[in-house]
């Protein structure tokens, strides 16, 4: 199936993103741009939809006026993730959309940008994965567009620490700061940024660019990117690594 491509001049363009703890939506239209930042986490599967309606009744438009339709990917809380996803795909089918699938770390690379006033030059996002993990990408900004440097992971403190080892970038942001503080070994830096300034800002200006990059994929792509399978065993896995455990020690 081809998928559908996305206007080179999209006039009106949805974002969401429900990958972390706020729930972030923007919506971009001739007439002007309208954003919102509200809580998400467990609460992001019932209010995703209701906010979608109110940001689109502030300006004045339906479902049907959209031209385009983008969601935080990931890597970020499962749950999260799948909403979003969910959302986006069946309004994408719904009302035959091209569907844009943004890196959610991106959205803390692009917020940091503009709070550091960034011309051209490295930022390393690291979000805190909870597990005593990180969620670490590196992206660089030149000519107006994002290259990436580094593709989103998950990695213990060890390993980000080995990765980032002897490095060096112009700006260092995400949650993870705060959360790890000293434990948290991460790369020179001309600045930092533990906390986002504008999350829904940052994701509706990703969303506009992609949009008018012609971005567009089918719903059936538009995939979340789960960077952590499991987080828990079943009960019939637990007794079967106890087991195990029990007789390697026997």
């Amino acid at each position: 199936m081809t998928p559908p491509t996305a206007p080179r001049q999209p006039l009106h363009i949805l974002a969401f993103d429900t990958s972390t703890e706020k729930l972030a939506l923007g919506l971009h239209t001739p007439a002007g741009e309208h954003s919102r930042l509200t809580g998400g986490g467990a609460l992001a599967s019932a209010a995703l939809l209701p906010q979608v309606q109110g940001l689109l009744a502030e300006a004045g438009l339906a479902m049907a006026d959209l031209d385009a339709i983008a969601f935080g990917r990931g890597p970020g809380a499962f749950t999260g993730l799948r909403t979003s996803c969910a959302v986006a795909q069946g309004l994408g089918l719904g009302l035959a959309l091209p569907l844009l699938p943004l890196d959610s770390l991106l959205i803390v690379a692009e917020d940091a940008r503009v709070q550091a006033g960034l011309a051209s030059g490295e930022v390393a996002v690291a979000m805190d994965a909870r597990m005593d993990e990180v969620y670490a990408g590196r992206y660089r900004w030149q000519g107006g567009v994002w290259q990436v440097m580094q593709e989103p992971a998950l990695l213990s403190l060890a390993a980000l620490a080995e990765a980032w080892a002897g490095s060096s970038v112009d700006v260092l942001a995400g949650s993870a700061l705060a959360a790890f503080g000293k434990r948290l070994a991460v790369p020179a830096c001309g600045q930092r940024f533990e906390q986002e300034d504008d999350r829904a800002g940052a994701l509706l200006r990703l969303a506009v660019r992609a949009a008018q990059a012609g971005e567009g994929v089918d719903a059936a792509a538009a995939l979340p990117l789960y960077l952590r399978d499991r987080v828990a065993l079943t009960t019939r896995e637990r007794e079967a690594a106890r087991v195990a455990a029990g007789a390697a020690g026997a």
